[in-house]
């Protein structure tokens, strides 16, 4: 019976193995999102694409050399397993589950550089980076973590991939940002030279929100399908839970006392910081410990964003090297403080329970021997591919935008239409007393105040009027506009901001000098209709006393062309006669 119950136990882990390493594979989902949200909407085509190479580009290279490389037959001393072509020769006997789990790990290593060099590095060179980092840097290194080699012998602890995966993704981050440079516009120089940090704010806060839960859900997985018995997993899903929920409220409150609101972007930054800290000692650091690893966690991922910001001057868009590189370094030394032989299967004491220095002593000599095998092998990776194929993208194309120039697509978002009902059609807007007369709160420009060229065959004069209002404001202004008899309009979405300085608002402890706000432009061609009855109307339709409630503009019209039948003035405005 006992030898049924131990087959039992032993087949349903090996499940739960495999059911966490889809957990983690879905973890590129997560990143993707957190990636795609926290940068511009002109680059998400490109981010995509990058972090579904990472994992198909990363399988090819692990098939190849990888999984030889970090769980072959230790050699030269525990630096590296053997290389070994089994996957092709001897498929009977590969340990097929070791294979899927570490892969989807190493995608983890590889993604992580994405959103740190995002908006500005070359496709091609992405893919050549990628694939190193997968055939060579981390299989090595992983092999002395995780296949036996001379690390792990001597008793270095990193049970989920603080530092095998997280570190080593965050410093090559660092280095590959620092070479490549910051995005145009990011840092610029004030006349007394003082360098000056600009906010580059993410074009899609919920997508990265979403992504950012996806990735909490998948570390359940990351963390915890190497659990060998029930009390184990159920102490790793606890510690899971408490260090990236104590930093996220670390974080909330920290922005808010500093910034004066709390910061969404740097609490989603905060949740995964905590998830990377709490990584390495998942397994061994008790409720306190994660809690005290949640608190510095939150902190240290606010005070590395500002570091990297305002000292370093290296542009990080998605926050990559404080979440995994400071914290992957955070949670590899807090192993060897507060590892406490009271966590289920854990047989060594850190620091704070009484181990002494000997379990910190080998995290830290971790650190430095992970940190120095992979600065010097990515370093001499970007370097090559700078020199050789080049790291960035030209300005134009960083301008533009890479969905366009690297990937030939207008936008990710093609075909999508923002919804501008915000106010429904005939519902009234309550107004406060007028608080500036309507020729201020909505001005008129006339540009250029001469009339156009072309008229009817009355005399009048074809005029365009051009609206720029609030998007809450589109249905009124649409019925009064109807109103006077103008049905034909072209209604553009756009983003603007007046002249007015507001307070300072903040994104990831930068100040926001120009908040662009989504307004509607409504461009209308009247000729029979009288412009003052269309001013009227719009002044009617979006006027409610306060400075901001929008702008017209009028324009003469020298001359207009119909396509399809080559008609010209009134005649190329009209259909069968019809007024306008």
């Amino acid at each position: 019976m006992d030898n049924i119950i131990e087959m039992a136990t032993s087949e349903m882990f090996g499940i739960w193995f495999l059911i966490g390493a889809a957990l983690v594979f879905f973890m590129q989902a997560g990143f993707a999102m957190v990636e795609a949200g926290f940068t511009r909407a002109k680059n998400s085509g490109n981010i995509i694409m990058k972090n579904l190479m990472d994992f198909c580009i990363g399988t090819v290279m692990f098939i190849i050399l990888g999984f030889g490389l970090m769980l072959g037959e230790d050699t030269l001393g525990g630096f590296m397993g053997l290389p070994t072509l089994g996957i092709f020769t001897d498929y009977a006997n590969v340990d097929w589950s070791n294979f899927v789990f570490n892969l989807v790990f190493c995608a983890t290593a590889a993604t992580i550089v994405s959103g740190a060099m995002a908006e500005r590095t070359k496709f091609s060179s992405y893919c050549v980076y990628s694939a190193v980092i997968s055939l060579i840097v981390y299989p090595i290194e992983a092999h002395w973590v995780w296949g036996g080699g001379w690390l792990v012998q001597l008793g270095f602890h990193d049970f989920a991939g603080s530092a095998a995966i997280h570190m080593v993704g965050g410093l090559s981050a660092l280095i590959g940002a620092a070479l490549l440079g910051a995005r145009i516009g990011k840092f610029t120089k004030d006349k007394s030279g003082k360098i000056k940090v600009h906010a580059f704010p993410g074009h899609n806060i919920v997508i990265g929100a979403l992504g950012c839960f996806i990735l909490w859900f998948g570390w359940y997985g990351f963390n915890g399908a190497a659990a060998t018995s029930g009390d184990q997993l159920a102490s790793i899903f606890m510690t899971t839970t408490i260090a990236p929920a104590v930093a996220t409220v670390t974080c909330m409150i920290f922005t808010w006392l500093k910034y004066g609101k709390p910061d969404v972007s740097m609490c989603l930054n905060a949740s995964l910081a905590g998830l990377v800290a709490i990584t390495a000692g998942c397994d061994m650091i008790d409720g306190w410990g994660s809690i005290v690893v949640g608190i510095v966690a939150g902190l240290l991922v606010v005070l590395g964003v500002w570091f990297l910001d305002n000292v370093l001057h290296i542009d990080d868009p998605v926050g990559a090297v404080a979440v995994h590189f400071l914290n992957g370094i955070w949670g590899t030394i807090a192993v060897g403080l507060f590892a406490s032989t009271n966590v289920p299967a854990c047989e060594v004491n850190g620091l704070f329970h009484g181990g002494g220095f000997t379990q910190l002593g080998l995290q830290l000599l971790g650190i430095i021997t992970i940190c120095g095998w992979t600065a010097v092998t990515m370093f001499i990776t970007f370097m090559i591919i700078k020199k050789t194929i080049g790291l960035r993208v030209t300005a134009e194309e960083e301008i533009e935008g890479l969905d366009v120039h690297e990937h030939g697509m207008s936008s990710a978002y093609a075909d999508f239409m923002p919804s501008r009902l915000a106010v429904a059609e005939g519902a009234v807007e309550e107004t406060e007393a007028a608080a500036a007369p309507t020729p201020i709160a909505v001005p008129v420009v006339k540009v250029p105040e001469n009339v156009g060229k072309s008229v009817d065959k009355d005399g009048h004069p074809i005029t365009k009027v051009t609206v720029v209002c609030k998007e809450s404001k589109f249905e009124a202004l649409k019925r009064e506009l109807n109103n006077v008899g103008v049905t034909g309009m072209t209604v553009s979405h756009v983003l603007g901001c007046g002249m007015q300085k507001g307070k300072s608002e903040f994104y990831r402890g930068v100040a926001v000098e120009a908040t662009l706000l989504p307004k509607i432009k409504v461009e209308i061609v009247v000729c029979r209709v009288p412009v003052n009855d269309v001013i009227k109307a719009a002044s009617k339709a979006l006027y409610t006393g306060h400075i901001g409630d929008g702008k017209i503009f009028v324009y003469g019209v020298d001359d207009v062309v119909k396509v399809r039948t080559g008609e010209t003035g009134y005649d190329a405005m009209t259909e069968d006669g019809e007024n306008c």
